[in-house]
């Protein structure tokens, strides 16, 4: 017998299968420590990291919900940027001369509500044009990015909105403990872990998402009502990149055109990254946070490194395609 062909050969192909999206992490974070002597191994260089991710993370969170229905969002970006916008406005100082309310004080949970709402809205509109408008999720999610990204402008005239209020941005700059400095972003991302954990494991609706991705047609028939659970995975989508809107503006104090700009593609690779099938019905929540922190470790890596932000586009762009192709590989068989 081949020693590759003996049993524990073959239990550690297994396990290396199973596990590869750990194991790519894992691997990832010696590489990164080797490169840069350990640099990236600091507290303060995980801070860096935890922040920047938490806010990524309600964003992928929410897309690999919809991409385990079989379908995709190519919003995100936009519809954080205008949901970061919205939220920003009703947040600005009452004695900023440019705000957009000026001389309007709005009470803190004001911003905070109109950020999710607008999050929820454009989800729910993507919900009904993929679920009753039976458009291709790739088309409609095109569609209201334009429209988002159109919204953004006009509601803004392109203008930064600035001069926020100290209690909003408390909301994602707050660090608790006076030695160790823990972001509250870290609550966060916990708290948003923890509740797409149970709606995916252990509710009707998660089972639903994953019998809708396995085979639309087989859930109809046995009993499940597709269509509005494709408007709920989207409208829940959408109320998490409004929560990613309103984290994003606190944290830094503002917002423009330009926030979130690419976000989809960071998100859209960390759950691909993280084992979620774009041939549907396939993910986990674990899965997905570890692939959440890979492409967060590629970035902050790159940037570490002082690599050219036109080629981490490319080490992106190369990361999804590579990372299709082996779950296409994987899951042929599906088919």
């Amino acid at each position: 017998m081949k020693l590759l062909d003996s049993p524990a050969a073959i239990k550690s192909k297994d396990l290396l299968s199973k596990h590869t999206t750990f194991v790519t992490f894992v691997g990832l974070i010696f590489i990164l420590a080797i490169l840069t002597q350990g640099r990236t191994l600091t507290w303060e260089s995980l801070r860096i990291l935890i922040i920047a991710e938490s806010v990524r993370a309600f964003a992928a969170l929410g897309v690999g919900m919809i991409i385990i229905t079989r379908g995709i969002d190519l919003s995100i970006g936009f519809v954080v940027c205008l949901a970061a916008s919205v939220a920003a406005s009703f947040a600005q100082e009452a004695a900023h001369t440019a705000a957009i309310y000026p001389g309007r004080t709005f009470p803190l949970i004001v911003p905070i509500l109109a950020g999710i709402l607008t999050g929820g809205i454009f989800g729910l509109f993507n919900g009904f044009l993929v679920a009753y408008g039976k458009l291709p999720p790739f088309i409609a999610t095109l569609g209201t990015m334009v429209i988002a990204r159109g919204v953004q402008l006009i509601y803004t005239n392109a203008a930064i909105v600035s001069s926020l209020t100290g209690p909003y941005r408390a909301i994602a700059q707050t660090t608790i403990g006076a030695n160790i400095r823990l972001p509250i972003m870290t609550i966060y991302l916990v708290l948003v872990i923890f509740i797409v954990y149970l709606v995916l494991r252990h509710t009707r609706l998660g089972s639903n998402f994953y019998a809708i991705g396995g085979n639309a047609q087989a859930a109809r028939v046995s009993g499940i009502n597709v269509e509005r659970n494709l408007l709920f995975v989207y409208l829940f989508a959408g109320l998490l990149y409004g929560c990613a809107g309103v984290l994003l503006s606190s944290r830094l104090a503002l917002a423009n055109a330009l926030t979130a700009v690419g976000m989809e593609l960071d998100a859209i690779a960390a759950v691909t990254v993280g084992g979620v099938s774009h041939a549907g019905g396939v993910g986990t929540v674990g899965g997905m946070v570890v692939g959440i922190f890979t492409i967060g470790l590629i970035n902050y890596g790159m940037s570490f490194m002082a690599v050219d932000s036109f080629y981490q586009y490319v080490v992106k762009g190369a990361i999804i395609i590579i990372a299709v192709y082996f779950d296409m590989k994987k899951y042929a068989k599906r088919a």
